[in-house]
Formats: C-alpha cells, sequence, structure tokens
C-alpha cells in the first residue's frame, strides 16, 4: 500500500542497528535484545561513562566489604535512559560482558563472598591464601613452617571444603601434607599388591566384608577389593619392617649357645621392643579396616590411600597397631582422666555403673571416631586431628561424652545409650574439645600426646 512506509524508505534510528525488527520475539536478534533491555539495569553505569556532565556517577552496586555505613545516602535507582546507549556500546550478550563493564557495576555477590571468606578474622582487608591457592602455588615466600601454619589455621577457621557426601579434590593431599608423608611412587604399590597374599591374609578378609557395612556413601565409593588390597600391602610393610629390624638385631647381638633358631628370634625381638621403648613397627590387627576406610574414601587413588594411611600408622599411632595395642589402652585410660577432670559428676555416674572407658570406647580411639557415623562428619574431624594431631581424638571422645551428659546421667544403663555413639557433629566435638585444653595440666596433656606412640 502507499500509505505504509515501506522498509526501504524509513530512515534508520541512529542507535539502533539497521536489518530486522530487533523487537521481534520470535527471531534470535530477537531475544538478544530483550535480553539487553532486561540487562539495562545492570549495565546502566556504561552510560554514565559515556555521558559523565548529564548525569553524576553511578555508585557501586552490591553490598560492601565490610560494614554497612547507616549515614550512607540510598543507592540511586538507575533509569531506563540509557538504553540506547547500552545498545549502541554494547553488541555482544550479557553472557560475554567485557570486564570492565562488570566492573564498572560493582562486585557480583560470588566475587564478595570469595574476598569475605580469604580475609581473615580480625584482620580487616588482609589477604589470605585459600587452600586452592595454597596448594597450587605453595607458601608465600618458600616458608615452609609458615604455610603449614597458615593451611591449619584455614582448617581450623573454615575447614575443607566439600560436597553432601564429604568429598573434596583437595582432601587428600591436604592429608599427605600434614602427615609430611614422602612422594610415593604407583610401582611401589602395584609391586606390593603383586606379592600376592600376606601373612595377614587370612585376617584381613575376615574383617573387609564388615568394614562401614552400613553407610551408603562408603559402600558406593570402595569395594571391598580396594581394602583387601591396600590393607594386604600395608601388612607387607609392616612385615618387611619387622624382617629388617630382626636382621639388625641378629647382627648386633653374639649368637646364643644352646639356643635354638625361633628362641634366639623371640629373645631378640623382646628385647629389642623393651630396650627402644616398643618401637616394633607393629603387625595388622583387628579394627585397621576401619581405620584405613576413611582414607580410601577421600584418596583419588588406592596409592595415594596407602601412602597416607602406612604414614599414618607408622608416625602418629604406632602403638595402637604393635603387640597387645597398648597405645589404644593407654588412650582408654586417658579418656578416664579426661572426662573426671571436665565432668566429674558424669565421670563418677559411669564409674559407679561399672563402666569405665575400656567397655564403651575402644573402638572410638582405636579408629579416631570413624566408626561413629555419618562418615562426612568424620572426615572434617579428621582434618582437624591431622592438623593439631591424632592425640586430641581423646579429647573429641570426652566431648561426645559430655554432648550427651543430660542423658546418661538420666539413665540408669547408661550402656544402652554408649552400646552406638550419636551421629558425630564435627562442629561441636572440635569446638568443645579445644575449650577443655586450659583445663588440662601440662603432664596429663603431655601424656595425651604420647600415648599413641
Amino acid at each position: 500500500m502507499s500509505g505504509s512506509p515501506s522498509r526501504t524508505s524509513a530512515a534508520p534510528h541512529p542507535h539502533l542497528p539497521s536489518g530486522p525488527s530487533i523487537l521481534s520475539p520470535t527471531s534470535p536478534r530477537g531475544q538478544r535484545t530483550i535480553r539487553r533491555f532486561q540487562s539495562a539495569q545492570t549495565l546502566s553505569a556504561l552510560h554514565s561513562l559515556a555521558h559523565p556532565r548529564h548525569q553524576p556517577p553511578q555508585p557501586r552496586a552490591g553490598p560492601p566489604l565490610h560494614r554497612d555505613f547507616p549515614n550512607s545516602p540510598p543507592a540511586a535507582q538507575p533509569s531506563p535512559a540509557p538504553i540506547q546507549s547500552v545498545l549502541r556500546g554494547r553488541t555482544r550478550s550479557n553472557s560475554d560482558a567485557a570486564v570492565a563493564s562488570v566492573s564498572a557495576g560493582g562486585p557480583s555477590p560470588r566475587r564478595v563472598a570469595m574476598a569475605r571468606k580469604i580475609i581473615s578474622p580480625g584482620v580487616a582487608g588482609e589477604r589470605k591464601p585459600t587452600l586452592d591457592m595454597l596448594l597450587r602455588t605453595g607458601p608465600p615466600g618458600g616458608d615452609l613452617a609458615a604455610g603449614i601454619k597458615e593451611l591449619r589455621y584455614s582448617i581450623l577457621a573454615d575447614g575443607v571444603l566439600s560436597d553432601s557426601d564429604g568429598m573434596s579434590s583437595l582432601r587428600i593431599y591436604i592429608w599427605l601434607i600434614l602427615l609430611a608423608a614422602p612422594p610415593l611412587s604407583t610401582d611401589v604399590y602395584l609391586g606390593l599388591v603383586h606379592r600376592g597374599p600376606s601373612p595377614a591374609y587370612a585376617k584381613i578378609r575376615n574383617d573387609t566384608f564388615r568394614t562401614l557395612a552400613t553407610d551408603p556413601l562408603f559402600r558406593r565409593r570402595v569395594s571391598e577389593a580396594s581394602l583387601i588390597r591396600m590393607l594386604n600391602a600395608v601388612a607387607w610393610k609392616l612385615h618387611d619392617a619387622k624382617e629388617i629390624l630382626l636382621a639388625a638385631s641378629q647382627v648386633e647381638s653374639p649368637e646364643l649357645p644352646g639356643f635354638s633358631l625361633s628362641q634366639r628370634r623371640l629373645t631378640l625381638t623382646s628385647t629389642t621392643s623393651s630396650e627402644a621403648g616398643g618401637s616394633s613397627p607393629g603387625t595388622y590387627v583387628q579394627g585397621m579396616n576401619v581405620l584405613a576406610a576413611p582414607f580410601l574414601y577421600a584418596a583419588r587413588s588406592e596409592a595415594e590411600a596407602f601412602a597416607a594411611f602406612h604414614v599414618f600408622l607408622t608416625r602418629e599411632c604406632p602403638g595402637y597397631v604393635r603387640g597387645a595395642m597398648n597405645g589404644v589402652h593407654r588412650g582408654l585410660s586417658l579418656v578416664d582422666n579426661v572426662l573426671a577432670l571436665v565432668d566429674p559428676k558424669l565421670s563418677a555416674h559411669l564409674l559407679a555403673r561399672g563402666m569405665p572407658a575400656e567397655i564403651y570406647a575402644f573402638a572410638s580411639v582405636l579408629t579416631l571416631c570413624a566408626c561413629t557415623p555419618p562418615l562426612p562428619e568424620v572426615l572434617h574431624l579428621w582434618d582437624f586431628l591431622f592438623a593439631y594431631g591424632a592425640h586430641l581424638n581423646v579429647l573429641c571422645i570426652v566431648a561426645q561424652l559430655v554432648m550427651i551428659r543430660d542423658a546418661i546421667l538420666a539413665s540408669q544403663s547408661p550402656m544402652k545409650i554408649l552400646r552406638a555413639f550419636p551421629p558425630l557433629q564435627a562442629a561441636k566435638v572440635k569446638a568443645m574439645a579445644i575449650s577443655f585444653l586450659r583445663k588440662i595440666p601440662d603432664g596429663l596433656y603431655q601424656e595425651i600426646v604420647l600415648h599413641a606412640k
């Protein structure tokens, strides 16, 4: 029709691109334009940059980093006027916005949250390296002591970030660092696996099938075959260490006339253990399967779990797997002593009913509370124990008792409650265990530190 304006006769708008109608919601170009109109509020700061004389600069969007000031004027509401200038100066969608455009509109909530997380409490504005950055780049300035200290503080203050199943890509590497585990070639682990059944293989097979049998997270991620392989490899390492120690003792000691080889071995082994203060490398004991479970669950490979678990056994708690497990029994005695110190009434109530820690806390001491579900809470507790010492598990067991003291005191049969501890709450247990430290005298604390050695 002659009265209708034709597409070719109309002059293009000075601020809008030429071509098909941008307001058509059915075309891809129209959809992108609608998104531009919707994002105009966020990008209105571009208009103030392009027209500094006509409009005062917009305040930064987003919450302030530290605190809100009550006397600050309210932020000006952006107007839809700069839409054309936004379209003229911006030709890309909001998903690939330039850095200058985002920074002009203020920091995103995600960046603000990240900034708040890396600021040390009480030290405003001082940036601290995150766990991921600390592991990737190493300690600032190459100071290992300061780096370990920062790593421990980050674990205590913020914990190790993980999902609802307790999985974290950083946790096993944090454990390896805190345990000072040396690098281990995978071929070394494979060599131990290929040696076949160890002398403790029958005991291992008798225990592995019931390891955390009621925990669906563990059963879904860790197979029994994986657990058997790792425990068998650790048993070989302990066996080899014992053979090396025995060979060294035979070289240093003269032959005893009139004694058979087996009698000489028994004499030399018992003499070496007593003189060295129980320095025997130990052997496989029942319950070691539960102690190994969190390592396999957190690790990304069996070799990593093996490296961490073997170092943990031989350095942190060799007394738990040596001989008659004297380290475990010393830990149980310390649980009674600490409980009597921090909660005399609860301690007297349990002892009056013939319930020392030997009755109800043996598994908790031996496995560092790994026997108490849920497994994600165990991992968080272990982060704390590896950072500040596995000996603090004694205080964590006492903390669990104090948390349910009312139920224990009200019961005439506390064993019904303590037969299975309530679900673990790592954050509360850690906080209460730390609060006990100031009540413990130096002599008793020294016993706690050394009880598992």
